[in-house]
């Protein structure tokens, strides 16, 4: 039996509860970006204020980091609620238009996102995964959790090369 949310003035079936049309929705879907979101930008713009220096993008590290600190093995990634699924659990039986390909293309993700960190991991990379709506509401906490990893690798790099970091 279908679910059925009810207002104070109809029922509303559940595939009718998108206010916008297939083609409109899938207009917004296709317009939502892979890199340079707002919420890497703000983190970016955070870090380059503050003198941190990273490369964007850095196709040559497996995984290809939204930001990376190549000299301190620190790969930054600023993923999308949605598409790398937090709170999968929930949000998969919340699904309604496209279940299948939704289902299949964010546990594509996750199980990507999990290979992604083992092989930095075992590369002697530290990953850092921040939910794009933390960044987006504590990007101070953010920026200072990156940092005070940046902290331990320059500890790490003056203990092995007895010289200063930065």
């Amino acid at each position: 039996m279908q679910q059925y949310i009810t207002n104070i003035h109809k029922t509303i079936p559940p595939s009718l509860m998108d206010v916008f049309t297939k083609e409109k929705r899938s207009a917004i879907m296709r317009a939502i970006k892979s890199k340079d979101t707002k919420e890497e930008v703000l983190l970016a713009k955070a870090l380059w204020k503050r003198g941190h220096r990273y490369r964007k993008h850095d196709k040559s590290i497996f995984g290809t980091p939204d930001l990376s600190f190549k000299k301190y093995k620190i790969a930054v990634f600023v993923d999308g609620e949605f598409f790398h699924g937090k709170n999968w659990e929930t949000v998969k039986s919340r699904l309604d238009s496209n279940k299948e390909y939704w289902i299949t293309k964010i546990e594509k993700n996750r199980k990507r996102d999990v290979e992604v960190n083992e092989y930095l991991t075992s590369k002697g990379w530290t990953v850092l995964r921040f939910w794009s709506n933390d960044v987006k509401r504590k990007c101070y906490t953010t920026v200072r959790t990156i940092e005070k990893e940046i902290e331990n690798a320059c500890k790490k790099i003056n203990y092995l090369q007895q010289d200063k970091c930065r």
